[in-house]
């Protein structure tokens, strides 16, 4: 197979890269970003591109699975339109241009708790995205909603607080179901999805992506 993806150089995205590297039932890698990561790798090719001008390479998006782990947070972005723009505009491009070119299969890291008729932002814009994508008709499309994220390196504060909370409480037998999950964890259940999960349109939840 050939995968693409987007967010390459993300938290969870690295550790895409390496895994899907490291299988061999992916044949070549393709990977969408600002600029180099400086990974060389005979089954990887490494676009660097203007995201903002995606009909300028639209036709290089071309593959069987594109994978999508673009996001940011609000204080990176600056603001919700900036925010927006990463989060939302840049996949739904993206899967708009895979669609019209055949590829097959879309797999979304999105967020707990994400609907279109939510009334938090960050909820809401990650709904309606799932939701734009979904009308597209992939062949094969996949979310996974994950909690809080254990990430390397992190300079989240907020969500640094929250993965240390829920952990303590977990110790303690309360909110298990919001277990904190590790990007590298995520990374591997992202390059089995495509594999083992049939046709059609499957969410994974967050208390079923540690037993996927």
């Amino acid at each position: 197979m050939k995968a693409l993806i987007i967010g390459a150089t993300g938290s969870t995205g690295k550790f895409l890269v390496d895994k899907l590297l490291e299988d061999n039932d992916y044949a070549a890698v393709v990977t969408f970003v600002r600029k180099p990561s400086g990974i060389v790798h005979s089954k990887l090719t490494e676009h660097i591109v203007d995201f903002a001008a995606i009909d300028s390479f639209k036709d290089q998006v071309n593959g069987d699975v594109l994978f999508s782990c673009l996001g940011t947070t609000l204080k990176a972005a600056g603001s919700k339109e900036n925010q927006w723009k990463i989060d939302f505009d840049i996949p739904a491009a993206f899967a708009v241009a895979a669609r019209n070119n055949g590829v097959k299969s879309f797999v979304l890291v999105s967020s707990y708790g994400a609907s279109a008729k939510s009334s938090v932002f960050y909820s809401k814009m990650k709904g309606k995205l799932e939701d734009y994508i979904a009308e597209l008709n992939f062949e094969q499309y996949i979310i996974f909603r994950p909690g809080p994220l254990v990430r390397e390196d992190s300079d989240r504060i907020g969500e640094k607080i929250s993965v240390k909370l829920i952990t303590i409480l977990n110790a303690i037998g309360i909110l298990k179901k919001f277990k904190p999950l590790e990007t590298q964890l995520l990374a591997s259940k992202l390059v089995s999805a495509p594999k083992k999960l049939p046709a059609g349109t499957i969410i994974i939840e967050l208390k079923e992506i540690f037993d996927f």
